[in-house]
């Protein structure tokens, strides 16, 4: 790959949003060079993506982005002309067993990047045309009651060490765009689903729960609502503002899907049920759904999230293309359909 060709540099590239995202680009803008930097922590896989890996124009290199020797190493290699900064701890669970490591790569590692692009971009004179676009998440507002969204202009009031830190993340960022001039925006999600996600989040443990007849572990009273975005669609928006946004600003991306957690399990069970009927059968289920169970709440469990995301559509047009029941069908066909090939492995 050529030092001096244009190049964007995508962190995280190698999880669940980021393997999506990179697919997107390369499929979108297949003269673009892209650089993807993971540390392959137990939420990266590089066989997320098969689809790009051989594509002369696409780049692996495995490294920490706390590293300041290994990021620095990235800028003086290559004319890094974009940076989208995915790379972060995000299972919340986790953060409330071990903060630290949420703390080092959340506002450590994204406090590294942005002095990395800052002397490059500054150097070369280009400060205010290159971009550095920040991925963060609705956790960062809080918890909401029974009405209102999310607006980007809510306060931050994170509940857990994940949403702390990634809070502090939007803080540092927006701090280099305010001192320095940097040209930096920032995009705050809600829950995303697809392809490619982590075992542990809440749709994959409910999909493998269910095709090994286990019990399908939700928290709580299965009220908590999440707003539901598909993940091709968030990708798309994420393409947009990167290329069209203004220098400082915020923007909120959401589904308009708001399920409470015992809706969102009883619909991928409706789905199993016409997919894998002999599972079910040979279990003597007469439904996946049997095998929904109420567990201990997770501590800090925010009620409900949803984000207003009305000036991403006013401002750049965007809108989701995907309804929840068509992205949740291919979601859980996707996971069957690997379900399918690791069992075949293992026999």
């Amino acid at each position: 790959m050529s030092k001096q060709k244009p190049t964007l540099l995508v962190t995280g590239g190698a999880g669940f949003i980021g393997s999506n995202f990179i697919i997107h680009m390369m499929e979108t803008y297949p003269d673009m060079q892209l650089i993807n930097v993971d540390k392959l922590t137990y939420a990266g896989s590089t066989d997320n993506l098969k689809e790009v890996e051989d594509l002369r124009n696409y780049h692996f290199i495995q490294g920490d982005i706390v590293d300041e020797q290994f990021i620095q190493s990235i800028f003086d290699d290559f004319d890094i002309t974009g940076v989208i900064h995915f790379a972060a701890e995000s299972h919340v669970d986790r953060s409330i067993k071990d903060a630290k490591a949420f703390v080092e790569t959340n506002m450590l590692g994204t406090m590294v990047l942005l002095q990395a692009a800052l002397n490059d971009w500054k150097e070369k004179g280009e400060l205010a045309k290159r971009r550095f676009h920040h991925i963060s998440t609705d956790e960062v507002y809080g918890s909401l009651g029974a009405e209102g969204k999310f607006t980007e202009d809510t306060p931050y009031d994170p509940r857990n060490p994940y949403s702390a830190s990634k809070a502090g993340a939007n803080m540092l960022v927006k701090s280099f765009g305010y001192t320095h001039g940097m040209n930096v925006v920032i995009t705050s999600c809600s829950n995303n689903f697809g392809p490619r996600q982590h075992q542990e989040k809440l749709i994959p443990t409910i999909i493998s729960k269910a095709l090994a007849t286990e019990p399908i572990p939700i928290y709580g009273d299965g009220k908590n609502i999440r707003d539901w975005l598909y993940v091709e669609d968030h990708c798309k928006a994420l393409d947009l503002i990167f290329h069209q946004a203004r220098s400082m600003e915020k923007y909120n991306i959401g589904g308009g899907n708001e399920k409470t957690n015992i809706e969102i399990a009883t619909a991928i069970c409706d789905i199993l049920d016409q997919l894998k009927p002999e599972i079910k059968q040979a279990a003597s289920l007469d439904s996946f759904k049997q095998l929904i169970t109420l567990t201990e709440d997770r501590l800090g469990h925010d009620r409900r999230y949803a984000v207003d995301d009305t000036k991403l559509r006013d401002t750049l047009g965007w809108k989701p293309a995907e309804q929840l029941e068509t992205g949740m069908k291919k979601t859980v066909e996707w996971y069957v359909k690997q379900w399918k090939q690791l069992t075949h492995l293992s026999q």
